[in-house]
């Protein structure tokens, strides 16, 4: 095993140098994804530090997210996972037309395995922020689809959409099955025609809720995305919010430049 001197005039801490060190194998490939790591013991007779200062290190890569930790056998660098592009093509009226839902429609271009998960189907109370994208009073009931969604064996979102109960009344939305193009085209088949959509992303760490349904790793960001559709004269027939896995999701948007 290769000695590695801590240098005592390096502004860093030696956590930090040992992990910066780690983190350039890790990159290049030295140490390749599934790879194990060293041990803390290990690493603290290569750097002549403590085992405290061994795991400072690594802890310090597990919350950037680059090693998994598996009880009883060690630390091991993380396998890449497969990547989920979230672009406004997945909106396109031809999609749901071809009888696509967005997550569908995606998921089959990239040629991912995927599902998707009911949680709930239920009237709840609008909260401030539903209530406010909705137009009803806060407390009001309205209809949410609570949704799971996995690719590759693996979920990457919790996705929750709400609607005003006279928008879906007597549609799929209130079934488990929306039936071909999802919900989106039951709207346009009662006659909202979907004009426009508005979405944010913040980002932030999750809930262990959160970090429990997602199966996320520690250190592991998620993206939030609100999303609001309108149809005409500006009305808004679905306000969604969901919370995607950090590490799963790749966000791709291609629009025309504004003159």
């Amino acid at each position: 095993m290769r000695r590695v001197s801590i240098n005592p005039a390096d502004p860093r801490s030696p956590a930090e140098q040992i992990a910066d060190d780690l983190r350039t194998e890790i990159t290049s490939g030295e140490l390749p994804p599934g790879g194990r790591l060293p041990s803390e013991r290990q690493l603290a007779d290569r750097y002549r530090v403590s085992t405290t200062t061994a795991v400072r290190a690594m802890e310090r890569l597990r919350d950037e997210g680059l090693i998994d930790s598996k009880a009883g056998a060690g630390r091991f660098v993380r396998r890449p996972r497969q990547l989920v592009r979230v672009g406004s093509d997945r909106y396109a009226r031809w999609r749901r037309s071809a009888g696509k839902a967005p997550f569908q429609a995606e998921m089959e271009a990239a040629g991912v395995e995927w599902r998707q998960e009911v949680l709930e189907l239920a009237e709840v109370p609008a909260d401030e922020e539903v209530a406010r994208w909705l137009a009803v009073e806060p407390g009001a009931l309205v209809w949410v689809r609570r949704r799971r969604t996995w690719a590759e064996g693996e979920p990457t979102q919790l996705a929750d959409s709400y609607y005003r109960l006279d928008v879906v009344a007597d549609t799929t939305i209130m079934q488990e099955d929306t039936g071909p193009g999802g919900g989106h085209a039951r709207l346009e088949e009662k006659g909202y025609r979907i004009i426009r959509f508005r979405e944010e992303i913040r980002i932030r760490m999750p809930s262990n809720q959160e970090s429990r349904d997602l199966h996320l790793a520690g250190g592991v960001p998620v993206a939030e995305l609100y999303r609001v559709t309108y149809s005409t004269n500006d009305t808004v027939v679905e306000f969604f919010r969901s919370v995607m896995a950090g590490d799963r999701h790749v966000f791709s948007y291609e629009f025309e430049a504004p003159e």
